[in-house]
């Protein structure tokens, strides 16, 4: 593996899952607090678009990447909404 690889495998890996945390605390505690979704949904938006250059440019690893990130920020925003809706309701 050419260092360029590792570089750019350790980049996408960093990126990819560093909103995970975020994810995991809002299950964990099962609320919304401290939480915005417009981050989630504005870097998940243009990770489709890293998407479809790193399909133009023949990149597996940038698709790939991205694709695990698109599938991370959707499941943070869904989550977000579904404890927002429960929160809503106890009220």
């Amino acid at each position: 593996m050419e260092l360029t690889q590792i570089i750019g495998f350790v980049a996408g890996f960093g990126t990819t899952f560093a909103a995970l945390p975020d994810l995991v605390a809002m299950l964990r505690r099962r609320s919304i607090v401290g939480m915005n979704p417009r981050m989630a949904a504005i870097l998940g938006t243009f990770q489709i678009f890293w998407i479809w250059y790193g399909l133009m440019i023949g990149s597996r690893s940038v698709v790939m990447w991205n694709v695990i990130a698109v599938i991370t920020n959707f499941l943070t925003v869904a989550a977000y909404l579904y404890f927002r809706r429960s929160e809503t309701r106890s009220w």
